[in-house]
């Protein structure tokens, strides 16, 4: 930023945030990755401190509480959103308040029928189409498989891409 001839730059970069509701194995696989990147600061919600792991990474926030989406409404307007509890009432919960929310990008574990049954519940609570559609299900690259580190691997490179991805389609829809 130029001020009176000046030349301002901050100090430290701004990490985009990420927020991970579940400490499980595919979880913990991607805080595994993501933490060794300096461009995100990673919080990981959990209903117990006993579901992280005891290698969980130390430059990771831990938030545990009985009820993750309630935490929701203290996310930063753009933060990435990645769902994957051990339950499914839990995800859809997320997934309800998230929708409540201003939000980067979302994602969520799953099969092709758990987003079959998710979208036909959360159009029942109301929401519309276009709003369901903007949590991604499943996330990952399928073609990498679906192990944790696989699927942490996959999501790891759509945060990586999701600037330039955005970009581009910005891009296309002004044309």
């Amino acid at each position: 930023m130029f001020k009176d001839g000046w030349l301002f730059e901050p100090l430290t970069k701004t990490k985009q945030p990420i927020w991970i509701y579940g400490a499980g194995h595919v979880g913990t696989a991607i805080v595994q990755i993501l933490s060794q990147l300096e461009q995100f600061s990673i919080t990981c919600i959990d209903t117990s401190n006993d579901r992280y792991p005891t290698n969980f990474p130390n430059n990771v926030d831990k938030l545990i509480t009985a009820q993750p989406a309630h935490v929701i409404k203290y996310a930063p307007p753009k933060t990435h959103h990645l769902i994957l509890t051990y339950s499914h009432a839990l995800d859809l919960e997320v997934c309800n308040q998230l929708l409540k929310q201003p939000f980067l990008s979302a994602g969520l574990i799953g099969s092709k029928t758990k987003w079959v049954r998710f979208k036909k519940r959360l159009g029942e609570l109301g929401y519309k189409s276009e709003q369901i559609y903007r949590i991604v299900c499943p996330i990952g690259d399928p073609s990498l498989g679906k192990s944790p580190y696989e699927i942490a691997i996959g999501v790891a490179n759509m945060l990586l891409d999701y600037d330039k991805i955005h970009a581009s389609r910005k891009e296309a829809l002004s044309m």
